[in-house]
Parts: C-alpha cells; sequence; structure tokens
C-alpha cells in the first residue's frame, strides 16, 4: 500500500532546477491523497511563468514510479504562490511581495516599452501586477495603456483617502500623467518630483500584488534615491540597447543599484532594439545597433541575461494606439517578451530564495 512518506521520500529526490533545492526541503509539495495506485498531489512553484513546468511535472511522475510503484497513477496538479523575502515591517504597500523597478541610464533605449509589456506578461503568466509610472517628467503609460483623459477615484481606507488605480488589461496603473492635464509640461524641481513618487506609495491603494513593477525615469538621480530611501526594492531590471553609447550608461545604472550605500540586486539586464525584422521578411534580422552588446555586457558584469526583444513596427504602433506588443497577437513580438518575462520572473525568484532582503536606505551620503 502505498504512504503519504513514501511519496515525500520520493520527491525529496526532485530537485528544483532554479533554487538548487529538492521540493520537499522548499515545501513545495501539498495536498497528498492516495486512493489504492492512485497518487494526486500539487507542485506550487514560485512563479506562474516557470518555464520548466513540465520538467518539474515528469521528475516528480518519474521518481513516484521508481522508487514507490511502477503501477502507480500519479496526477501532478501544478500551482503558483510568488516567493517574496520582504522582511521591512511593510508599513508601505504592506500587500505588495516584489517591488520591480525597470531602470536605464539614458533614455530612449525603450524602457517603458519593456516595463509595461513585462507587466502584461507577468499578468498572463497568472500573477497580480501592477505598474508605476515614475517618470514625472515623462509619463508614458496613459498613451502605452490608452488610459490618457482617464481619472483615477478615492477610496476610504481605514480612515485615510487613497488613490485607486486604474485597471487596464489586468493590470493596476498609476502615473502623474493620470492626474495633470497631457498638455501641460511639468516643470518641477527634484523634491517636488519625489514628493509625487512618495505619493504614489504611500497614499495609492495597491492592494494585493505578485509584482509592482516601476518605470523609472532615466539616469541616476532623485527619483532614484527616494524610491530606495521609501521601500525595500526587490531588484533592477536594467534595459539597454545593443550599442557602445547606451551599455557606457546601462554600466552606470548597473553601479548605481550596486553600490554599497544602496545595494539593491541586479534581476538582469534585457537588450531592447536587438535587431529589426521587417514584417513581410519576418525570417530575417538586420542588426542595425550592432550585435549582442547587451548579452555581453551581462557576461562580463556577471549578471542574468534576460533576452533580446527586436524592433518590430507593431511594437511601435502598439504603444501608440494604446495596445502594448504583448496584446498585438503578433507572434513573435510576444514570445520574444513573454521569453524575457518568465526568465525575470525565475531570476526574481533564485533572488528572493538565495540573496538576503534588501533593507531601505537611510542614510545617503
Amino acid at each position: 500500500m502505498i504512504t503519504t512518506e513514501q511519496i515525500l521520500k520520493a520527491l525529496s529526490n526532485v530537485e528544483e532546477p532554479d533554487l538548487g533545492k529538492d521540493l520537499v526541503t522548499l515545501n513545495m509539495v501539498k495536498d497528498i491523497e492516495i486512493d489504492g495506485n492512485k497518487v494526486t498531489f500539487t507542485v506550487v512553484l514560485t512563479t506562474p511563468a516557470c518555464p520548466l513546468k513540465d520538467l518539474i511535472r515528469n521528475a516528480c511522475i518519474n521518481a513516484v514510479h521508481h522508487l514507490v510503484s511502477k503501477d502507480a497513477e500519479v496526477h501532478v496538479n501544478m500551482t503558483a504562490n510568488v516567493n517574496s523575502n520582504r522582511k521591512d515591517g511593510k508599513s508601505l504597500l504592506p500587500e505588495v511581495k516584489n517591488i520591480i523597478v525597470v531602470a536605464s541610464g539614458k533614455g530612449g533605449v525603450g524602457k517603458s516599452t519593456v516595463a509595461a509589456n513585462l507587466a502584461l506578461a507577468l499578468s498572463e503568466g497568472g500573477a497580480k501586477v501592477g505598474l508605476m509610472d515614475a517618470d514625472i517628467y515623462g509619463p508614458s503609460v496613459p498613451i502605452m495603456f490608452g488610459v490618457r483623459g482617464h481619472r483615477p477615484m478615492m477610496v476610504n481606507v481605514e480612515g485615510k483617502g487613497m488613490i485607486v488605480p486604474l485597471e487596464k488589461h489586468g493590470i493596476k496603473l498609476m502615473s502623474i500623467g493620470l492626474l495633470i492635464d497631457e498638455k501641460q509640461a511639468v516643470v518641477w524641481r527634484g523634491p517636488m518630483a519625489s514628493s509625487a513618487l512618495k505619493q504614489f506609495i504611500t497614499d495609492v491603494y495597491w492592494g494585493e500584488l505578485d509584482y509592482l513593477v516601476i518605470d523609472m525615469p532615466p539616469g541616476t538621480g532623485d527619483i532614484h534615491l527616494t524610491l530606495v530611501q521609501t521601500v525595500p526594492v526587490t531588484g533592477a531590471v536594467i534595459v539597454t540597447t545593443p550599442q557602445d553609447v547606451a551599455l557606457a550608461d546601462a554600466k552606470k545604472g548597473i553601479a548605481m543599484f550596486n553600490g554599497p550605500q544602496i545595494n539593491v540586486p541586479i534581476i538582469g539586464l534585457v537588450e531592447n532594439m536587438s535587431y529589426f525584422t521587417p514584417a513581410e521578411l519576418p525570417d530575417n534580422k538586420y542588426y542595425i545597433f550592432g550585435k549582442d552588446g547587451g548579452k555581453r555586457l551581462a557576461e562580463d558584469l556577471e549578471i542574468p541575461f534576460l533576452g533580446q526583444i527586436p524592433i518590430v513596427q507593431s511594437i511601435r504602433e502598439g504603444g501608440d494606439e494604446g495596445v502594448p506588443a504583448m496584446l498585438s497577437g503578433e507572434d513573435a513580438t510576444k514570445l520574444a517578451f513573454m521569453g524575457f518575462a518568465s526568465t525575470a520572473a525565475r531570476s526574481i525568484a533564485m533572488r528572493n530564495a538565495n540573496v538576503a532582503p534588501t533593507k531601505i536606505v537611510e542614510v545617503f551620503v
């Protein structure tokens, strides 16, 4: 007769490839049910976007067949509970598991496009996702999500008035562009911009999220410092393009987050505008800005490389029309963003399992 102990012992031989420990040690095996030769259990993954789902399922089935009974009928249910290692008091964003910044050392590398489609890809994988547009001087989210002119509502939360993020395509959204007339320029000094960012954290009711993706402004300035002094950032995704002038600035962005005073882990680097593929020649790749510059930089700095995003006309059109590339139905583009998001989610899970929690920066000299 098959027992729960036998099943657990067999599954203790199945390793989670990214985390390097077995499923039982990681407490990823739940709800074991045994009815004669029928064995059913659930494996709780660390991310809904896990690309190793089938590999883990097959390894579980093989372990039971080889170590318990070759005649067992094994049914493995796969679910996910996004991991988090926040150890702060959670006085701010208490229900947000992971705070992910998308940053670059310079403008013009498509950072907002990458942030928007990262959020959508994570959501499509089954995660609860919010997108905060922290680019106070050049907000892009209202245009990219087709919510220009929309205004968020207010709600009373435990006696405090809070702003409710807009929701579009399953993503919670907040941007300064939703609060001011889009014809107006934001002519603010640094402290005012920093104050606006703090309000997006303290006065917006984000609720329960697996990932809050924050689209940062270009450079390494006040907004970045304010953020890391306000909340514990899980990690940073760095966006670059392949050419040397962009890579030089990407290095500065990485150096800022890696600096001892900030010490925010780098989730990885994604190379945007890697090559041009015309719609009429989908198999052709033209390396307009050079080839594999971002990939080489990631290897040199020993940080994860998250993928390459091509230049495709539909990406630009979707952003302008309020339908981001992840929703356009263009397979090659969607696959590129899904692959990037899946790799990023895996990197976040490994960061949470293996790296100490990020601390809020208290003093910056």
